[in-house]
């Protein structure tokens, strides 16, 4: 098709509103076929269920319905197959489709539109291609929470350091750690699930902004498309884009945790801790040093929120001031979510694997566990708990034995009872069946601690709700 026939058939589309083409500058800008036509599977089934219901609705005939899908079958098809001629001069995958479509069946392609606007059309599609990356995100997140449910479940027992500012805390098990970022993924898993249950509602009908005189039935294709029912407002159902900036944010919030995960692999794995030893599918070589092994897989991930944050700020900065109803502003929404989704898709798909080949050095753990006087506040609480002193008295005891064990170049178990009760007559040696590490833990049966019963109690509770 020569570029004189193509705006052709542009402005045949537009009913002849304009007597030339726009200029090379307005096509490009005006255009949005680059990227949206990602949405074509949307497109095609949103067109479907209109056909459908026009037909019901005695609106078309059947004859042109059934021309009409087969059409879009056949549209469909060739898409699939990669032999599709997209037009930039079509601006969207709506008018490409339409635009076939006419060309494969004739004249019934022109009733397709009937009682529908772009404003609609879009609004659809979008909203059905977000539902179902939070499908796909939803089934990814339990497939990173299953993974680190096996790695709880194998290392219920095992100690390593816990710590607050990157300084060692109190001992706590690998399974606890674990468990931690089950409960973070899992948040995330759910506020894909509100958001999608949020968005399932139908702008189709909507027409461009005021409904339409045509005794459509709009639950008829809510109903077809998966939707739960249509949208009560028009004005709302063609300008709203709140479903995109859900899945954005949650996109995001899921993207810290996974950062945040991403920077303990890349802790853990250097040789200053040596805690877990990712699989070659995960890590890289250095092109001058040949001992390193990069954590680039989890450095990556760790970088993703940049882009993703970047996405959700771009499309509510987009948003933000829009009057009622449709603007071409929000021909921008589509990047930005599509970005975000590849991206969390991927950063969800690596993290998963990698939890599921990650190797675990439990001596390191248990020799890290017990350094930094980690147990400082077991001894605190027995002084508390055996002794009768007030906290505040119990950690000033504490304090100063662990200073004692400092400067004696050893941690508190190898105090003898003798320089610790030079400290506060009261101690005795019951006091060194609480500074042990795996003593330690065993103690924390408060629920959600680090024990490893109550280890084991939340990794049943979360096997069965993910049944």
């Amino acid at each position: 098709m020569t570029d004189q026939a193509t705006d052709k058939t542009s402005n045949a589309m537009w009913g002849g509103r304009f007597a030339a083409g726009p200029d090379a500058i307005m096509e490009a800008i005006n255009a949005s076929i680059g990227y949206d036509q990602r949405l074509y599977a949307q497109d095609i089934r949103g067109s479907r269920a209109h056909a459908a219901m026009l037909a019901h609705q005695g609106i078309i005939t059947d004859n042109d319905a059934q021309a009409i899908r087969e059409g879009l079958l056949t549209v469909l098809s060739e898409i699939e197959a990669g032999n599709f001629p997209f037009s930039a001069a079509l601006e969207d995958i709506h008018m490409n489709v339409e635009a076939r479509l006419k060309t494969l069946i004739g004249e019934p392609a022109g009733r397709l539109h009937t009682a529908r606007s772009r404003n609609d059309q879009v609004a659809t599609d979008f909203r059905l291609w977000v539902r179902d990356q939070c499908d796909a995100a939803i089934a990814s997140l339990t497939a990173l929470i299953e993974a680190l449910l096996a790695q709880a479940e194998a290392g219920a027992d095992w100690v390593m350091p816990g710590f607050t500012h990157l300084q060692t805390a109190q001992p706590v098990t690998w399974g606890h750690h674990m468990m931690a970022y089950v409960e973070m993924i899992a948040r995330d898993r759910s506020r894909f699930i509100d958001a999608r249950n949020r968005m399932n509602e139908s702008p189709l009908g909507a027409a461009a902004l005021a409904g339409t005189g045509f005794n459509i039935d709009r639950q008829m294709t809510a109903e077809a498309l998966g939707f739960d029912r249509p949208m009560a407002n028009s004005l709302d159902a063609v300008s709203d884009r709140d479903f995109a900036l859900e899945f954005l944010s949650a996109s995001s919030i899921c993207a810290v945790h996974l950062s945040r995960l991403a920077e303990e692999l890349v802790i853990w794995s250097s040789a200053q801790f040596r805690f877990v030893a990712m699989s070659d599918k995960w890590s890289t070589g250095s092109s001058i040093m040949p001992q390193k092994r990069n954590p680039d897989a989890a450095e990556l991930i760790r970088a993703k929120i940049g882009r993703i944050l970047g996405s959700t700020v771009a499309l509510f900065t987009i948003m933000k001031g829009l009057p009622l109803a449709y603007s071409k502003d929000m021909q921008e929404d589509k990047e930005q979510v599509f970005d975000a989704a590849d991206n969390l898709m991927l950063s969800l798909a690596a993290m998963t694997g990698m939890i599921s080949d990650l190797t675990v050095n439990t001596d390191k753990l248990a020799a890290a566990a017990s350094s930094g006087f980690s147990t400082a506040t077991d001894l605190a609480d027995w002084l508390v708990r055996e002794a009768g002193l007030p906290f505040r008295d119990a950690h000033h005891v504490t304090g100063t034995l662990v200073a004692m064990a400092e400067d004696k170049g050893c941690d508190l178990p190898d105090l003898s009872l003798e320089e610790m009760q030079s400290v506060h007559g009261s101690i005795t040696s019951a006091i060194f069946e609480v500074l042990g590490v795996h003593n330690s833990v065993a103690s924390r049966q408060s629920y959600g601690g680090t024990a490893p019963s109550q280890v084991r109690e939340q990794i049943a509770r979360w096997k069965a709700l993910l049944g």
